[in-house]
């Protein structure tokens, strides 16, 4: 009796870690449901939360093989319809790296910024849950890895953390999984935000691109001085032109 009653657990005990496996899972797969949920409902009020705000922006890139490099200073602005502008306050450097890497990369922003087809949502991306994580300056962060769902211009292959307690993101890094130029062979980068109010304002993004002329690009961008929105910014209305980026 004792040898049957030992067989039958035996048999059991198998089919019990599945079922607690099969309901971990689905706590899981819930619970990042609702973090993406929470996170999405977070990125639609921080979107409205930057039109007409401004910061200050500086650009440094490099062509190390040209032994090439510039500086640029500039004024970013998000109008009420969320176009971005850039106005120059200065640079210093060589021409060929403001005219063919900066203006290039600034121009590139402009067109993504409002193409939704180009937003880290589940329409456009396969989140994976990765975990909880604390980073190095102690916050909690929910980590998800992305896969776009189509190979297209402006979307990547990389990771994206969640602030624990607002949703909003506090980074991004990846590589494009499409070049968005016929010279360009690679394209990585990391991008970093902090959040302040209710909104993620962007701190910094290092860009790596690999080149098929000229080598590798260096791109290192730093964000300061943000300017929340007020009734006397953002003035622009829909239809209107995008600004200049140099003048």
């Amino acid at each position: 009796m004792a040898r049957r009653f030992l067989a039958v657990i035996a048999l059991l005990f198998p089919l019990v870690c599945v079922a607690a496996i099969d309901a971990q899972e689905q706590d899981t797969t819930g619970s990042s449901t609702a973090i993406i949920d929470k996170y999405l409902a977070a990125a639609h009020e921080h979107e409205n939360a930057l039109r007409g705000a401004s910061m200050d922006v500086e650009i440094d890139a490099s062509i190390p093989k040209l032994k090439e490099q510039g500086k640029l200073h500039a004024l970013r602005s998000i109008s009420k319809v969320g176009q971005i502008t850039y106005r120059i306050l200065g640079f210093q450097g060589n021409n060929t790296v403001k005219n063919q890497v900066i203006a290039r990369y600034l121009e590139a922003e402009q067109q993504g910024q409002s193409d939704e087809k180009l937003s880290i949502t589940p329409v456009n991306y396969k989140f994976k849950f990765k975990g909880r994580q604390t980073t190095e300056d102690n916050k909690q962060v929910f980590v998800f890895q992305l896969a776009p769902k189509k190979k297209r211009v402006g979307l990547f292959k990389g990771e994206l953390w969640l602030d624990c307690s607002t949703y909003l993101p506090l980074y991004e890094k990846g590589r494009l999984v499409k070049s968005p130029s016929i010279f360009f062979k690679k394209v990585d980068f990391e991008r970093a935000f902090a959040i302040q109010n209710g909104a993620a304002i962007p701190q910094s993004i290092n860009s790596t691109i690999d080149t098929r002329i000229i080598g590798k690009v260096q791109i290192n961008i730093s964000y300061s001085n943000f300017q929340p929105p007020s009734d006397a910014d953002g003035s622009q209305t829909a239809g209107s032109s995008p600004g200049v980026i140099f003048k």
